[in-house]
């Protein structure tokens, strides 16, 4: 199922990852100035994160796991292929693309939760900073291969506009696969003697999880707040340093590469080294900023690379330690607190990047 999760995701990142490699080239052509585009992918992925507050109890709930994670991939399928309208509707087209870019990411947030209780509970059987390692170097081919298509399909019609309607492709052979998928899998059980949060909202607020869960929930949200979106490096490439929207994609793919191989790296040491790897996230965090928004292109470069190696150790290892200090039938609830907390950073980090960047662009 690792790998089946994989593969799907594999497809899935084609659409969204491709999306997310063009957003700050985007959103700039309908007119976006640096603070909207901060603005527009900060609460994106804020949303991506603190909505999974509301989803993972209600999946653990209703044991409805699947239902989640099918209808989360689906909105990710409708709405990045429909990017591709925004540029004839006139002076709609921002607010138009801009609620494209949110419902997109409410999608992450519907299906992660469940997504990741689903693959915590396979990953069991091979290692789980091993299993999670895998799924997320698959998750990266798909992140690496969808900005080279965007990049192909930019340079190809000379606009980025062409690119969005072409994603459509891997979304649809991604929700074919998943529907397959969840025919031969059943549902995710519960230990033995293990109960659900006795309502909704003590599943929202975390009820019955361990202390140490918290802790470590709000350590790792300072490292989200501090690791700026791509939107924000990506307007920054082209506004100031010149790249075109296709260099710029060639650019986020590359780092989707780095991502991957990271993960898998990282996944391998932390099933045999335990959570001392995660001390290498702060220190890759704070290495972003200097370099991806510096004033030469070789630093930014060098800059986009530490960007996705930050990634690379925290989606390796981060869901693989909750999965260890939670119970199976409380994860989905988890990974939705843990988001949550997550997600309240990256609104901070995404404005604040966008208020820096501001500054730095006056004259």
């Amino acid at each position: 199922m690792v790998l089946s999760f994989g593969i799907v995701s594999l497809l899935a990142d084609m659409v969204y990852e491709g999306a997310r490699s063009m957003y700050g080239p985007l959103l700039a052509s309908l007119g976006a100035s640096a603070f909207v585009v901060g603005l527009v992918t900060g609460a994106g992925e804020a949303m991506a994160l603190v909505l999974r507050l509301a989803t993972g109890p209600m999946a653990d709930r209703r044991g409805a796991h699947w239902s989640f994670t099918i209808v989360g991939y689906g909105l990710t399928a409708i709405c990045v292929p429909l990017l591709a309208v925004a540029p004839h509707l006139g002076a709609a087209g921002l607010a138009f693309a801009a609620l494209m870019i949110l419902a997109e990411r409410a999608g992450k947030a519907v299906r992660s939760p469940s997504k990741s209780a689903l693959l915590a509970d396979a990953a069991r059987e091979v290692g789980l900073g091993r299993g999670f390692g895998i799924h997320k170097a698959l998750d990266q081919v798909g992140a690496f291969a969808g900005p080279l298509l965007v990049a192909a399909i930019a340079a190809a019609a000379g606009t980025i506009w062409a690119a969005p309607a072409w994603l459509a492709v891997p979304g649809a052979l991604a929700m074919g696969l998943l529907l397959v998928i969840c025919r031969a899998v059943p549902a995710l059980g519960r230990a033995p003697g293990e109960e659900p949060a006795t309502t909704w909202w003590a599943g929202v607020v975390g009820g019955g999880l361990p202390p140490v869960f918290f802790r470590y929930a709000v350590a790792a949200s300072l490292t989200t707040g501090g690791l700026v979106t791509f939107g924000i490096i990506g307007y920054h490439l082209v506004t100031t340093l010149g790249l075109t929207a296709a260099q710029t994609a060639l650019v986020y793919a590359a780092a989707m590469l780095v991502e991957a191989l990271v993960a898998l790296l990282v996944g391998w040491v932390y099933d045999r080294r335990g959570n001392a790897v995660l001390y290498a996230v702060p220190l890759l965090v704070a290495l972003v900023p200097p370099l991806a928004l510096g004033g030469s292109l070789p630093l930014a470069l060098a800059g986009v690379a530490v960007w996705g190696a930050a990634f690379g150790v925290q989606d390796s290892t981060i869901k693989a330690l909750v999965a260890a200090l939670v119970p199976p039938g409380r994860l989905a609830s988890a990974y939705g607190v843990f988001a949550a907390i997550q997600g309240a950073m990256a609104i901070v980090g995404g404005g604040l990047a966008a208020f820096c960047s501001t500054t730095r662009s006056r004259p």
